[in-house]
């Protein structure tokens, strides 16, 4: 028996080094294996005969690297999701075998064509790494995220380059680098895989200089601003309790009252204005509950310091009759400056539940999940005085195009609120 689980371990050994290569280069980790994660996989579907073992190894490298890398949806399941932590366990297995299906889906583009044109290696092993990179550019995923953010999330000079190829272009590169690492690997015991691995090294320390280039060339920016940031540190607990009563609710603004109080009190800068977390406001904003109670607080402490300030609060989408996760703008006289902006990439199944639209059920199943409406996207700008903002929120940041997008309307920087503390220190 321990012979055949061994036999067995040995023959998938290739999938799982992968699995665990790319597990570990993704944040928070250092992308040590960015480079030559793949080659452990690629190694094992040019062995292959069958389809079934290239689905397998396909899959057992995807649901590694989620395992590893998005382990946080086992507590995100938990605690947004209310399910205890054995089912919020299964749910995280579940969410690793489905989560990067383009890894197997490469392996079957790829068997598919080598079957059907009978490709010479170098074109098979070169199609091979051009399929994966293409299926992993256009895979759909529940948490946007690609291979170059690693480099960003490491300071590695190289993520500079994202300013011409974007990180997209940055993460296709990074999968196309593990063709020649293969043949480095192939070619070992010889000259040539030397010759090749220096190259590739050479040209990484290049890239590397190229990049603290670029970044020298990157326009000063042609004014500057000051923002107090203002992170409270609230529990998810006690959001939860301010969410669906009224516990906690005073506790969490006068916390972040006093935080700001203080904080203006030691800065001698000119503040333009306080930055609060996503909904670190404890309450409902918005025009129709400018008479409330902590609405009221708020505007009363502006006013009386001549503070501008943004924060997250939860607003109501009327239309839909749904809350929404928002975030807005109040002057120095304690008034809302319209319009605010309300998150239109929201978080599953801590904000909405992924194919609730065709399964209503699902809700029935999920009744604590979040239920929160849309924003309309990067479509206008928070205004400020004479500031142009383009607002974010949590990890609509990963999103080129929405960036992009506020650009274009003419932001003139970008405010983005999130709030980590909601994971405690799971990560």
């Amino acid at each position: 028996m321990t012979g055949i689980l061994h036999k067995s371990f040995s023959f998938w050994l290739l999938p799982v080094l992968s699995g665990i290569f790319i597990g570990t280069s993704y944040i928070p980790f250092p992308p040590w294996a960015s480079l030559f994660c793949f080659v452990p996989l690629w190694l094992f579907w040019q062995q292959q005969t069958r389809l079934k073992p290239v689905l397998v190894g396909g899959l057992i490298t995807s649901a590694l690297l989620t395992l590893i890398g998005f382990n946080w949806m086992t507590y995100l399941l938990h605690e947004f999701a209310h399910l205890p932590w054995p089912l919020a366990a299964v749910g995280m297995l579940v969410f690793a075998l489905v989560a990067h299906l383009f890894v197997p889906a490469a392996g079957l583009l790829w068997f598919l064509g080598q079957k059907q044109f009978n490709w010479s290696k170098p074109l098979s092993l070169a199609l091979m790494a051009l399929i994966t990179c293409l299926c992993e550019a256009y895979s759909l995923t529940l948490f946007d995220w690609n291979f170059g953010y690693s480099w960003y999330g490491a300071s590695v000079p190289v993520y500079h380059w994202a300013e011409i190829i974007g990180f997209k272009g940055l993460s296709a590169a990074t999968i196309l680098a593990n063709l020649p690492l293969y043949y480095a690997w192939q070619n070992r015991k010889h000259r040539r895989g030397k010759l090749i691995l220096s190259a590739v090294c050479f040209s990484f320390v290049l890239l590397n200089l190229g990049g603290l280039r670029l970044k020298q060339r990157l326009l000063q920016p042609d004014a500057a601003l000051t923002a107090l940031l203002v992170q409270g540190s609230v529990g998810h607990t006690e959001k939860l309790a301010a969410e669906f009563g009224q516990s906690y609710r005073q506790e969490i603004l006068n916390r972040y009252l006093s935080l700001t109080a203080n904080a203006v009190q030691k800065t001698s800068a000119t503040i333009d204005f306080a930055l609060w977390p996503e909904t670190a406001f404890p309450s409902l904003l918005g025009q129709d509950f400018l008479n409330h109670e902590l609405p009221q607080k708020i505007f009363a402490y502006l006013a009386k310091a001549k503070l501008p300030l943004i924060t997250g609060a939860y607003g109501v989408d009327e239309a839909k009759e749904l809350f929404t996760n928002s975030l807005f703008v109040i002057d120095e006289n304690g008034r809302i400056v319209e319009p605010h902006y309300s998150k239109t990439i929201l978080l599953a199944f801590g904000e909405y539940i992924p194919g609730e639209d065709w399964f209503p059920q699902i809700r029935k199943w999920l009744p604590a999940t979040g239920n929160f409406a849309r924003g309309a996207g990067p479509t206008q700008l928070l205004t400020l005085h004479d500031f142009k903002m383009g607002a974010q929120i949590c990890y609509e940041s990963l999103f080129p195009g929405f960036s992009k997008a506020l650009a274009d309307l003419g932001a003139q920087f970008i405010v983005n609120t999130t709030n980590d503390s909601w994971y405690g220190n799971w990560q």
